[in-house]
């Protein structure tokens, strides 16, 4: 199995601020603008209510209700009414596509899915950022990859229930890939969770938190000590400068790329990490 540590969501120049977290530990990632989708921030349901006044309030007007959302990764059911077949789905293209294959991505390999948070509050049903609230990166969600579709100018025959999907409405392009995901979560131990192939983490925990906790720099990351590349086992991509890498105590510390989207890990060379995972599946508060 491989994991994918995938950034996704609003941040400083996409969205152009953090994703919040409320003060009941609730999070939602919120997703970039794209003016090419057919789903507006108001047509996305979050908690029962429109996502577009919690963006217009977060970024003062800047982005309304009306604007289009790159709603992707799209893996909790409720966020739009679903037409029958509807599956988790992520989509990718590019360079970041072209990574994905490059590193052998598919079947049953799994994304953790990242972005950029800060603590927000709400007075009177307006929304805005806590004062100080220093922002930090995240872990919000998952997909296990059960299906990998290659896309070309029309939709395969049987995923008409997936044509809102931005990555549906690209032109014509040939790494254009949409990865559904697995029924149920599977990651090869005895004690499986039952969980989901995807779904998200709906409050914060110190445990799903890449920043380490000072905040000061976002890029700077407190990951368990396995994650280390010791051994001349491969770096998570994107990281192969071991000047990034600093173990300290029981911690490993990472100076994380301000770019790059799809960071890869090989579990043959890291196989703490799956015990990792299992654990951040069974020990948390998750909704799916």
């Amino acid at each position: 199995m491989k994991l994918i540590l995938s950034r996704k969501g609003f941040d400083s120049s996409a969205g152009g601020v953090p994703s919040p977290i409320f003060p009941d530990g609730r999070m939602v990632s919120l997703p970039i603008p794209d003016r090419n989708s057919v789903v507006t921030y108001g047509d996305i349901s979050y908690d029962g209510a429109s996502l577009g006044s919690l963006v217009a309030h977060l970024t003062g007007g800047r982005i309304p209700p009306h604007y289009r959302a790159h709603l992707d990764p799209d893996i909790v059911c409720e966020s739009l009414p679903r037409l029958p077949g509807w599956r988790p789905v992520f989509g990718q293209t590019g360079q970041a596509q072209g990574h994905l294959r490059n590193n052998g991505v598919g079947i049953d390999d799994l994304f953790l899915f990242f972005g950029l948070f800060r603590r927000a509050e709400g007075r009177n049903g307006v929304y805005s950022w806590i004062p100080d609230a220093q922002a930090c990166h995240v872990i919000w969600g998952w997909l296990q990859v059960g299906e990998v579709l290659p896309l070309g100018s029309s939709t395969p025959p049987g995923y008409s229930w997936a044509e809102y999907h931005p990555h549906f409405h690209r032109e014509s392009d040939s790494n254009n890939t949409v990865y559904l995901a697995r029924r149920r979560l599977s990651i090869g131990v005895a004690n499986d969770c039952d969980l989901p192939g995807a779904g998200v983490f709906p409050r914060f925990s110190y445990d799903r938190q890449l920043t380490d906790r000072t905040g000061l720099k976002t890029s700077a990351w407190e990951l368990p000590s396995w994650f280390h590349p010791s051994g001349h086992r491969t770096p998570l991509t994107y990281h192969s400068d071991l000047g990034r890498w600093r173990k300290r105590g029981t911690q490993t510390e990472l100076t994380a790329v301000a770019r790059g989207q799809e960071f890869v890990l090989d579990c043959d060379e890291y196989p703490e990490a799956v015990g990792w995972v299992h654990d951040l599946m069974q020990n948390q508060d998750t909704k799916c």
